[in-house]
């Protein structure tokens, strides 16, 4: 019986963030905007905990913002087509994937983004969960409109929150921050949610955090395949949850590129520019189980490689892919986490730019 593969999308698949680069695009000073909101997501999801409050919620806490500015459905598909970039090899590794087990796609991203996404790829949109919204379907007045750019202006002069190490409430943040999140709870909690457009924060629910890991348990469910059988690759905070589902129902968890968050709580660290070394683990794992693909993490070089009773295609495409320096794989441990949480985010940045690199 294949096993299930279960993937984030932006960062182990493309290297896009694709809200961030619609915001960027279409609003005024949007890449310091979506910054600002992102890192409060982080606060609020990690820090302060907000009841019924998820990680990856900058996605729809951003939307009134895209509507003011003039952003539709048809702009928001042809913009996600036009600027889509791909991880190199990933069509091969899903390719090679699919072979031993069934592939899923979870994703915090806009449909429209994951439909082109899809076409790109040839991959079933129907294996995909992603954040549905369809802007046109939501008002807008004028005098909102005038509002929310006024708002999107103030936001844009925020200082950018940092989160000081060991905090635990509002209080651990210097008052400058205080303000900051303060001012953020009153727009987003009180002002937007008391116009027409505030419809939009509680109609849409992006695919991240909890939703995830229910995601992950529908694809099991509908499978009639175990948590065990699982193997999840993420990068972020919004993989978080689905990490611990999968590492408790004993699957697999790979940080492909991870930052903080998701190194926290996955057991493999992978840091590699290409993808074909995922389609490496995902076949181990499928057919050898979990406990092989941590004993070659933990015996990671070329000769181990060269003996791995995998396809023989993939393992001749992977060893010419990284040619004489191997992608970094290393089980993650207590007393190596803080320095791969390190070298992880240093190469992450590195691989999709220091703007999208430093997101949550």
């Amino acid at each position: 019986m294949k096993k299930v593969f279960i993937s984030d999308c932006e960062g182990p698949i493309s290297k896009n963030d694709n809200a961030f680069e619609l915001t960027t695009h279409y609003v005024p000073h949007g890449d310091h905007l979506f910054t600002v909101v992102s890192k409060y997501d982080d606060v609020l999801a990690d820090i302060l905990k907000k009841p019924g409050y998820k990680a990856g919620n900058t996605l729809k806490l951003i939307l009134p913002f895209l509507k003011a500015y003039g952003v539709t459905d048809r702009r928001m598909r042809l913009f996600s087509a036009k600027t889509l970039v791909l991880m190199p090899n990933v069509k091969e590794t899903l390719k090679f994937v699919r072979k031993t087990a069934q592939a899923f796609i979870v994703s915090t991203s806009y449909e429209h983004y994951i439909k082109s996404l899809c076409h790109v790829i040839k991959f079933p949109y129907e294996n995909t969960y992603c954040t549905r919204v369809k802007i046109d379907e939501h008002q807008l007045s004028q005098m909102e409109k005038e509002r929310l750019r006024r708002l999107a202006e103030e936001i844009a002069g925020m200082p950018v929150i940092e989160i000081p190490h060991g905090a635990k409430s509002i209080k651990d943040f210097p008052e400058m921050y205080q303000r900051t999140i303060r001012r953020l709870d009153e727009i987003f909690w009180n002002e937007i949610p008391k116009m027409e457009i505030g419809k939009i924060l509680s109609e849409v629910n992006p695919v991240g955090g909890q939703e995830k890991a229910e995601a992950v348990k529908c694809i099991t469910e509908r499978l009639g395949m175990r948590l065990a059988d699982v193997v999840y690759v993420g990068d972020s905070i919004t993989d978080v949850e689905a990490f611990k589902t999968v590492r408790r129902g004993g699957g697999l968890t790979i940080a492909f590129n991870g930052n903080e968050y998701a190194v926290r709580e996955a057991e493999i660290a992978v840091m590699a520019e290409k993808t074909l070394v995922t389609a490496v683990l995902a076949e181990v794992f499928s057919r050898f189980g979990k406990k092989s693909v941590i004993e070659l993490a933990n015996a990671w070089n070329f000769n181990i490689l060269k003996t791995l009773k995998i396809n023989t295609e993939l393992k001749s495409r992977f060893l010419e892919a990284y040619g004489n320096r191997l992608p970094q794989v290393e089980v993650i441990k207590p007393e190596n986490m803080e320095r791969i949480i390190r070298e992880s985010t240093v190469f992450r940045k590195n691989v999709r730019g220091e703007a999208v690199g430093k997101l949550g």
